[in-house]
């Protein structure tokens, strides 16, 4: 054990395979703050610029961190967008994202969920981004 760690100061994110940050699992704007700030490289500033589009888009919006992944969704509705970093893009699994227009462009094996890759040299269209998120949050979302 590390110094700063015995004397209870916090230790760093780990990422695990594919660069994903791993963080606590946790209820809030708290974890899905640490877990953008673990994120590496490029996709630090892209997360932050996703979650606040989210909190533009979808004001009440209610965030989450579970399975190395930060949620997003609307109390009593279930999550709507999930977040993963892996080497080369960042995906964001809209959880109906089958039930939008258009369809975000990535098929899942999961027939209802769509996803959207951001990738460092290609940033994402934000007006379709924004489309996205407030259909997808009107939408009954994922319980999981």
């Amino acid at each position: 054990m590390r110094a700063a760690e015995k004397r209870g100061a916090p230790k760093e994110p780990r990422l695990l395979s594919g660069g994903n940050p791993q963080i606590a699992k946790g209820e809030g704007d708290e974890p899905v703050q640490a877990y953008i700030a673990a994120m590496p490289g490029w996709k630090r500033e892209a997360g932050r610029k996703l979650d606040a589009l989210v909190e533009r888009t979808v004001p009440d919006v209610r965030k989450a961190v579970k399975w190395n992944s930060p949620l997003y969704g609307v109390e009593g509705q279930g999550w709507f967008l999930g977040v993963h970093c892996f080497n080369r893009y960042i995906k964001l699994a809209f959880f109906r994202g089958a039930q939008l227009e258009p369809p975000p462009p990535v098929a899942s094996k999961d027939e209802a969920t769509r996803y959207v890759h951001i990738h460092e040299d290609e940033g994402p269209d934000e007006a379709q981004l924004a489309s996205w998120i407030e259909q997808a949050a009107r939408l009954p979302g994922w319980n999981g």
